[in-house]
């Protein structure tokens, strides 16, 4: 189920961001002291902001969000465009549930915004965000190399939704 944040979600924010699996491939994770301090009693409440919830708790969490026009990869001059995220915790990958979220996050956001694309960038070494990508739908635009790494750009639009 997506929903909006909760209090009660912060202590799995707080595993999230700080899980070395999770950070393998953004950049790494995050120390939980820090997250302690930085993380908000009511995190991630904003449009566009999606608790992934199984059974009661707080498995992952998916964000559509306007993308930094300074950085690399846009699909419009203007680089009005949004941007899909999305990080789970690894008890939860590999059984399908990122599919599910991001497919019907991606629904919603077609019926909210229909025509605007959404772009989505994940670096070329993450597998199972590469096979994401295609499952969802996604075409390649371009590959750049940033954070150090190669990284796969790709855009979907709701005129051709994910399969």
């Amino acid at each position: 189920m997506l929903r909006e944040s909760e209090a009660r979600d912060r202590a799995a924010f707080i595993e999230l961001f700080a899980s070395p699996e999770v950070g393998a491939f953004i950049g790494g994770p995050r120390s939980r002291e820090d997250l302690e301090r930085a993380v908000p009693e009511l995190p991630g409440r904003r449009p566009g902001f999606f608790v992934i919830d199984l059974d009661g708790a707080m498995i992952g969490m998916i964000t559509l969000g306007r993308r930094d026009a300074e950085r690399p990869g846009y699909v419009r001059p203007d680089a009005d465009e949004v941007e899909l995220g999305y990080m789970f915790l690894p008890q939860a990958w590999g059984r399908g549930y990122a599919a599910e979220a991001c497919a019907a996050a991606l629904g919603w956001f077609a019926d909210v915004l229909p025509g605007v694309p959404v772009v989505l960038c994940t670096q070329t070494a993450n597998d199972r965000a590469m096979r994401l990508a295609a499952k969802l739908g996604f075409t390649e635009v371009e590959r750049f190399e940033e954070y150090g790494a190669e990284q796969w750009f790709g855009v979907w639009s709701s005129v051709t939704p994910p399969g």
